[in-house]
């Protein structure tokens, strides 16, 4: 037997997602979910278990993670539910319960080792290089100071941690 968790909407609104009791299930952001069309992702069936308390089962569902945050839902809720902000918390609950899914720590392994999410390979320099442009970006990637300020920042907040 599931057993709900008492308080999880109120960690789920602590943490950004202060709406998610506003969802009545009318199943607008499913139907329009294009990830949904793609994978067996149903944000719906993810919005009613955390409404009602079911936060191993929320916590440790895959659907969790084929959100794209392109904000469909959001957007089409007759109820102004803000969904994605729903998704991100409970995926940030997620994280801080040991949590995550491969791709997403992959994407954060690359913000920890070259300050973005997507490390600029040799391919990429070659291109930028060819539309004339320097190899790297004017960022952290380019700035050692900027980075090691960044790397103390990804220490002091725990990121670190919590992706390892």
């Amino acid at each position: 037997m599931v057993a709900p968790v008492p308080g999880f909407t109120d960690e789920i609104a602590k943490n950004g997602g202060a709406t998610v009791m506003l969802c009545f299930q009318c199943g607008t952001c499913t139907a329009g979910c294009p990830s949904g069309k793609f994978v067996a992702y149903r944000i719906r069936k993810l919005m009613r278990a955390a409404q009602l308390g079911l936060k191993d089962e929320t916590v440790n569902s895959e659907d969790l993670w084929q959100c794209t945050t392109c904000y469909t839902c959001s957007e089409r809720c007759p109820r102004d539910v803000q969904i994605v902000d729903v998704v991100t918390a409970l995926r940030n609950i997620a994280v801080v319960n040991g949590k995550m899914y491969d791709g997403h720590k992959k994407v954060a392994a690359n913000l920890i080792k070259v300050g973005h999410t997507v490390d600029n390979n040799d391919k990429i320099k070659a291109l930028r290089k060819e539309l004339g442009l320097p190899e790297n970006p004017p960022t952290v990637m380019n700035n050692p100071a900027a980075m090691a300020d960044f790397d103390k920042i990804l220490n002091l907040t725990g990121f670190k941690k919590l992706v390892a």
